[in-house]
């Protein structure tokens, strides 16, 4: 993860490259908005605490301007003072509780997710697209740890080097495809990960055409993953599903094998079942 990156103003939820998409300086984009989500999404697990000179630095406002939105947080409860520090309360929580209602098939995948991690002892994920990133927002973790980090719901990946993020990428319009490529950062997280840019381009076209994506030790040496789309019955993507393991431990055949059809039968599954509960 790029933990000491800036914390850029929020991006709207969804496609990042539609035109219709107000930009900062737009007549109806509301900068305090935008400045107050900035806050609260500076902390992270490796910043849980900051002072008001360590919260300025971090999102690259004045310390006027990050001591007015940190009182107000404070003021609203989603922020608390301790000594010279900030820190989050579980009101926060609420937000997140507000999301996760509001997409009930979330809890229908949690399930799925778990008997697949039940049954085969590997961790297993959905994702969606946020700009450049994939976020979990369903998690069945395995007792086995795959990466230096942890993953958990909320977890931020860089889409191009996982395999939830490339079925995702691969299901945008061709035109807003490009234009997200053109901004990401590609770089060497191993010595496997694809750093050319028309490289990147002939895989999602790939994905895309087979309609799943498998990548093998990109973002972490030792971590591969076998990924598959998800839909509603109405055709609306719902995300990215994924199984990820060991690479020393399940070689590829079975991911192939064996790991992507039990994804596939999930995806029908959960298409037949959002499908039917909306009537």
């Amino acid at each position: 993860m790029r933990t000491n990156a800036k914390i850029a103003s929020p991006t709207p939820q969804g496609d990042t490259a539609l035109d219709n998409k107000l930009q900062p300086g737009d007549r109806d984009y509301v900068a305090a908005l935008a400045s107050g989500l900035q806050i609260l999404n500076a902390f992270d697990a490796e910043h849980p605490r900051m002072t008001l000179t360590e919260m300025a630095s971090r999102t690259d406002m004045d310390r006027a301007k990050a001591r007015r939105f940190l009182l107000t947080l404070e003021a609203l409860g989603y922020v608390r003072r301790s000594g010279r520090d900030f820190e989050l309360t579980p009101r926060v929580l609420e937000l997140g509780h507000a999301f996760q209602a509001s997409n009930q098939y979330r809890a229908v995948i949690q399930h799925y997710l778990q008997d697949i991690t039940a049954e085969i002892g590997e961790s297993s994920s959905l994702s969606v697209l946020d700009g450049t990133d994939v976020v979990y927002v369903v998690r069945s973790a395995a007792p086995h740890r795959l990466m230096a980090i942890s993953l958990s719901v909320g977890t931020r990946l860089p889409a191009a080097y996982t395999s939830m993020g490339r079925v995702l990428l691969a299901q945008l319009p061709q035109a807003n495809l490009d234009s997200l490529l053109q901004s990401m950062e590609l770089r060497a997280h191993t010595p496997h990960s694809l750093v050319d840019r028309d490289a990147l381009h002939k895989e999602l076209d790939q994905v895309r055409q087979q309609g799943y994506s498998l990548v093998d030790q990109e973002l972490d040496l030792g971590l591969r993953s076998v990924a598959a789309p998800v839909f509603a019955g109405n055709g609306d993507l719902l995300g990215a599903i994924n199984i990820s393991t060991n690479a020393a431990r399940v070689p590829l055949e079975v991911l192939l094998d064996d790991y992507l059809p039990r994804l596939q039968r999930l995806a029908d599954t959960v298409q037949k079942t959002v499908r039917s509960a909306a009537g």
